[in-house]
């Protein structure tokens, strides 16, 4: 018989190959762990960045290029310990100690492996490149990555292109992105809000090396190989010609400037002010001193005003009353009211200017009276009963909602604001000791623009296009469509949407706004050849000198053009806004400034430095 001692041993022998015949089927079929450093100690996993889309106008002039920069990589286990540091410190032009600093990491974080490359000098200059290149050959373990950063042709459009920066710890660890420590992406304007479109795809070359880390070949003859596939290229709605004319014209000033489109909603210029040259941010080793200039200025240059400031919109806010008073039949084509040049209620007083008589809606608008667009809109928040304002203002917020105010309009652009629309249940709030403790009287002075009432510029700009179209238009945007590398087209999808405003109203208001310009508060708007139709206003400003506004669009029939201009602490809307904005027009429709006495308003609005005046 065989003894337990017999036994154990027999079961031992038994069991050892077992176990090694298990671990062995376990390391070929289940555990990974050991092929993949097989394959880190032959081969090096190189990514192939992508061209990002270049960005264009609408007359397929570059608004933004590429241009190649160079990463220094490097393999720390590849890097021989005889490297001569001295040789290639001059030829990358940098110190010892940086030398040290940036090949030594800290190896026992996850962030970093010997194996695996990491960027040991960014951004080379490209003749420092083309020096180190000749001699790269020498330093195994060191490789060249190229990317592409963004440059400006023309220096224009700072907030409308936007710029790149490099990815954030929580954009690169973000489970929907694949960005890795390094990459660049769209941080404003165009470059964040088509990020995904001129972004492109990331390639991947595996290379096979020998002990030494040299490049022998391709890993497996390529077979796991992707191409990089460059981004898409953007084609903007924006007019180059314009755009840089915009920006020299509020050139020491503050405010913004928009013009589209009516017919089709496509934006032609957007201007805010003051701007800076989008080529101080390119990436360099200078940009981080241009970026905390700009940050601290106390003009806030990075703040665009185009869709991001909210302002008062003034006496641009008369026509949308006047539509929606003759809309709720509170008000005649016809119907006049008088003026004793202010509007007076219960001994309170609200001014306004000297003016002929106005005994229609077209004459109110040419004239801008106060007391008759403060007692048109207490006929519409009193359309109901004087004791329940709720209904009338409800109803005509109701009608702003249409016209684009109060919410945001839906441009493709980052950073758009809704403006402010005052409904009954903010002035409920306001005034809460019991339930109609407001009237319409308390709150008059939405009737002409001021009070709470704010819109973008941009909204004031589609506020034009809608009178032009007389009731209808296309949600404002900035790209016509995109074109990848094999010249594939790709249109952007926008919506028509259509104001509760019968066509026959407009009619009154598109005559006042015309006779604005001719004989009115905006005769430096006139533009010989070109009937343009606008609406001056200046808005209160508790905090300094009033604020300068216009609104047009032109000609009066088949609109080409609508814009505002808004310009902050410059005074009377006919001073500054008015000729600023029909210089725009004409540069638009006639290409050029040709008339002397227009070639003079020209120069004056170039020259005219109203932040230097403050």
């Amino acid at each position: 018989m065989i003894d337990f001692k017999s036994k154990l041993i027999l079961f031992l022998y038994l069991l050892g190959p077992l176990i090694l015949l298990f671990k062995a089927v376990q390391l070929q079929f289940w555990d990974t762990s050991y092929s993949e450093k097989a394959k880190n100690n032959t081969m090096s996993k190189k990514t192939i960045y992508p061209a990002r889309g270049l960005i264009y106008d609408r007359n397929s002039n570059l608004l933004i290029n590429n241009q190649p920069v160079y990463d220094l990589m490097c393999t720390y286990n590849q890097v021989p310990e005889n490297i001569d540091t001295a040789r290639f410190c001059e030829l990358l032009d940098i110190t010892k100690e940086t030398f040290d600093k940036n090949i030594n990491k800290n190896w026992r974080s996850v962030r970093y492996s010997k194996r695996v490359p990491f960027v040991f000098l960014k951004k080379i200059p490209p003749i420092t490149y083309a020096r180190l290149q000749e001699s790269l050959y020498e330093y195994p373990g060191f490789f060249v990555n190229v990317r592409n950063i963004r440059t400006y042709p023309d220096s224009i459009g700072c907030h409308l292109l936007g710029y790149i920066s490099e990815a954030s710890p929580k954009e690169i660890s973000d489970s929907l992105t694949d960005y890795k420590a390094g990459d660049y992406l769209g941080k404003t304007g165009l470059e964040l809000i088509y990020e995904k479109e001129l972004r492109g795809t990331k390639g991947i070359e595996f290379v096979l090396k020998d002990n030494l880390g040299r490049t022998v070949g391709s890993f497996q003859g390529g077979e796991l190989d992707s191409n990089a596939v460059a981004g898409q290229d953007l084609i903007t709605t924006i007019d180059l010609e314009l755009q840089r004319y915009g920006e020299k014209l509020m050139q020491g000033k503050t405010g913004a400037i928009v013009a589209l489109q009516p017919e089709t909603g496509e934006i032609l210029s957007m201007v805010s002010a003051p701007t800076y040259n989008p080529n101080d941010l390119i990436v360099n080793r200078n940009r981080g001193k241009a970026f905390e200039k700009l940050l601290t200025d106390t003009l806030k240059p990075f703040f665009d005003r185009s869709v991001q400031a909210k302002y008062p919109p003034g006496s641009l806010f008369k026509s949308i009353v006047a539509l929606i008073a003759m809309q709720e039949g509170v008000l005649a084509p016809n119907q006049g009211f008088t003026c004793n040049g202010g509007y007076t209620y219960r001994g309170h007083r609200w001014g306004c200017h000297a003016h002929p008589p106005v005994n229609n809606v077209s004459k109110a608008i040419t004239y801008s009276c106060n007391t008759y667009f403060y007692q048109t809109f207490r006929n519409i928040v009193d359309k109901y009963s004087f004791y329940n304002p709720q209904r009338g203002l409800d109803t005509f917020v109701n009608h702003l909602y249409d016209f684009g105010m109060g919410h945001k309009l839906g441009i493709d652009f980052p950073g758009e604001k809704a403006g402010n629309v005052p409904t009954s249940k903010y002035y409920d709030k306001v005034y809460p000791r019991h339930k109609g403790s407001w009237k319409s009287p308390t709150i008059v002075s939405v009737g002409i623009g001021q009070g709470e009432m704010q819109l973008t510029t941009l909204q004031m700009a589609n506020l034009a296009a809608i009178i032009g179209n007389k009731g209808w238009y296309w949600t404002p945007h900035l790209v016509k469509e995109f074109k990848d590398e094999f010249n594939n087209i790709q249109e952007v999808d926008i919506k028509y949407k259509k104001v509760r405003v019968d066509s026959q109203y407009f009619t009154p208001i598109v005559d006042g706004m015309e006779n604005v310009v001719e004989f009115g508060t905006a005769r430096l708007a006139q533009v010989p050849g070109i009937s343009v139709c606008g609406k001056t206003g200046t808005a209160q400003n508790p905090h300094g000198k009033d604020h300068s506004i216009f609104f047009a669009f032109a000609p009066k029939e088949n609109p080409k053009i609508a814009i505002a201009v808004y310009v902050e602490n410059a005074g009377y809307g006919g001073s500054y806004a008015a000729p600023i904005a029909s210089l725009m027009i004409e540069k638009f429709i006639n290409d050029s400034i040709v008339a002397p006495n227009r070639t003079y308003l020209e120069d004056r609005m170039l020259n005219l430095n109203l932040i230097e005046a403050q």
